[in-house]
């Protein structure tokens, strides 16, 4: 018997499973179970192999590289997240499909032949903080040995513990990750299925696949948000970041959305071209491209990348929403990262980081340094579209570690091209202020958008659903409706903007529009400005754009602000697109008309229903503009 066991209080299923393992390795630190992976020093490439009904499954190949472990999916579907992996095995309320209403049988039995399988299998057993050290729950992950790079991807994403440290009371799991491998072919035809098991005081995942974002990444968040569901408070999807401009003016900025919506983006520097300028977009249909010209550029200070909790225990009297990070590592998608010097941050710290990061989705050459911009390539013969690399917050330069007050909330959406004759919903301006209620619309919505890369599947238009994490809660989506919106009531002093991405009208973009308002924003102190400077945009969803915008001395043109303004969209096809936009928030917005709703909720609801203008929604929850 391993003595650190005494350490730990284990349900009595774990108890089971790790006395009958043949070996259970509970590494005291992430450099001891870096070197798991390979084994001993000399191995520089390891096959991730099970046993499927007696035949060899080979799921993963690892390459060991000078700055870490490159690890590669033989099956190009996972190399991203499937957005339908999640099963529900309990009877707790949830809106999410039951294990059993898809699989015609009870999930205990599967969750018996999973503790078999396990208690056959060596082990590694890594307990960690799930939301990190400071505020975040104890929490465990058992899996195979021969996994543990996975093992290791958790110790870098959440908060690592060292039992051998000492402790005055047992180390009790909150939450326990379960991976087991062969079960995704042997009972579910090859898919990304994760299993939630929710107990009053134990939360249990059950990864049946080793891609990290449905279990290690995802899965923490659905523990996270199922334990705000029980106790009233949210974990947003969420970047943050304080801004600091050029004259030393601070300002802090939240940019939710969903997965792919610009979130990591908030936290990059402007991107320039070769001379200096920055690209604002180029014409989709003759390829002129427009720039405008920025001397300095502000200072990001990064405090989240993916996962903001916002418990109300750090709520100050100021009236704004106070966040900290959900995560001690964060999973960053580098598929913008396409040559050297696209994003200097990432790159100085993957190329010379000290200690070994974990790349996925990316050519790794034994004992060669991996190199962000060398994305696997597909079965298609295309790039990866989803290209990873854990970096560890404390790598990152000026990083923030305690909770901030947010000035400004924005919310990206991926947007497609939009002309008369191809209409679409791609009819956001560079930036919107939007109130309060329709801030809480939108994130009831959350639109997956134009060509999302982070997920499998490319529909244009799809909703990711509540704020933004409706995929990874297991919980009731009207409960997480209402908890969004008591935390913009209570959080009257934080405004609201809309920024697109990727394309505004005819003209492609990517992410300049972000960074473009957020330097704005920041030399404002925040969405800082008279009525009068604003004009209610023709589509009520989209509140008020700007009359003009300059930044750094250089004015906006209007067809970046008003698209209606593009000859080659024009009014007509701005409406056509606004009633695509207006008819999928109707079709998504009827699931939460329900008796559950919150009265304000309820009121705004009806608003939309009836057509409201932006003064209506204004009526309801102020603006807070004069």
């Amino acid at each position: 018997m391993n003595v650190l066991f005494e350490k730990f209080s284990f349900p009595p299923e774990l108890d089971a499973v790790l006395s009958n393992s043949p070996s259970v390795i509970i590494p005291e630190s992430k450099e001891v179970l870096y070197e798991l992976i390979f084994g001993n020093g000399h191995t520089t490439k390891i096959e991730v192999i099970y046993d499927v009904d007696g035949e060899p499954m080979k799921e993963a190949e690892v390459v060991r590289c000078k700055n870490g472990a490159a690890v590669n999916y033989m099956e190009d579907y996972m190399r991203v997240r499937d957005p339908d992996c999640m099963r529900i095995a309990d009877s707790l309320p949830t809106d999410k499909p039951r294990f059993q209403d898809m699989y015609g049988y009870d999930f205990d039995v599967l969750r018996k032949d999973t503790f078999a399988w396990l208690a056959k299998q060596e082990l590694i057993l890594i307990p960690f903080k799930a939301g990190g050290y400071q505020y975040g729950y104890e929490a465990l992950l058992v899996c195979p040995r021969n996994a543990a790079f996975f093992a290791f991807a958790m110790s870098q994403l959440q908060a690592f513990v060292n039992i051998k440290e000492p402790r005055e009371d047992t180390f009790n799991p909150r939450a326990i990750v379960y991976v087991a491998p062969p079960f995704r072919h042997t009972h579910f035809s090859g898919k990304q299925v994760c299993v939630h098991n929710r107990r009053p005081d134990l939360h249990e995942i059950f990864s049946y696949n080793l891609y990290p974002g449905p279990s290690a990444k995802k899965g923490i968040y659905s523990v996270l948000l199922d334990i705000g569901e029980q106790e009233g408070w949210v974990t947003a999807h969420a970047s943050a970041a304080r801004v600091i401009t050029p004259y030393e003016n601070e300002m802090v900025m939240m940019h939710e959305g969903a997965s792919g919506g610009g979130k990591s983006e908030l936290l990059q520097d402007v991107q320039r071209v070769q001379d200096g300028r920055v690209l604002l977009g180029v014409n989709t249909h003759t390829e002129e491209a427009h720039y405008i010209s920025m001397s300095d550029t502000c200072t990001i200070e990064p405090v989240t990348d993916d996962m903001a909790i916002c418990h109300p225990s750090f709520q100050t009297n100021n009236g704004k929403l106070v966040l900290t990070d959900g995560e001690d590592g964060w999973f960053v998608r580098v598929d913008g990262i396409t040559e050297y010097g696209c994003d200097p941050l990432y790159e100085r710290i993957a190329i010379h980081t000290q200690e070994p990061l974990i790349f996925f989705n990316i050519e790794g050459v034994p004992r060669a340094t991996c190199l962000l911009w060398e994305h696997i390539v597909g079965s298609n013969g295309k790039p990866c579209p989803n290209p990873r690399v854990i970096i560890p917050r404390r790598m990152i330069h000026n990083i923030i570690w305690s909770p901030v007050e947010v000035d400004v909330r924005s919310f990206g959406v991926r947007m497609p091209p939009a002309t008369a004759s191809q209409p679409s919903y791609g009819i956001l301006g560079l930036m919107h202020i939007i109130p309060p209620a329709l801030a809480w619309l939108w994130r009831l919505v959350a639109p997956r958008g134009f060509k999302n890369p982070s997920i499998s599947g490319d529909s244009h238009l799809e909703a990711e659903g509540v704020g933004s994490y409706w995929p990874f809660a297991t919980g009731l989506r009207v409960r997480q409706a209402n908890l969004l919106l008591e935390q913009i009531l209570n959080c009257s002093a934080t405004r609201y903007v809309l920024i697109p991405n990727q394309h505004i009208g005819i003209y492609r973009i990517g992410f300049a529009a972000e960074w473009i308002a957020r330097e704005y924003l920041a030399r404002r102190g925040g969405v800082n400005m008279k009525m009068d400077r604003l004009i209610a945009a023709r589509c009520p969803l989209l509140g008020y754009g700007l009359k003009e915008m300059k930044v750094d001395g250089q004015q906006i043109s209007p067809h970046f602000l008003r698209p209606e303004t593009q000859e080659t969209l024009g009014i007509e096809g701005y409406d056509k697109g606004a009633k695509i936009l207006t008819d999928f928030f109707g079709k998504e917005l009827a699931v939460y008309d329900v008796e559950e709703l919150h009265p304000v909720g309820k009121e705004i609801l009806h608003c939309f229903q009836q057509g409201g203008s932006i003064q209506d929604y204004c009526d309801i929850i102020p603006l807070g503009l004069e």
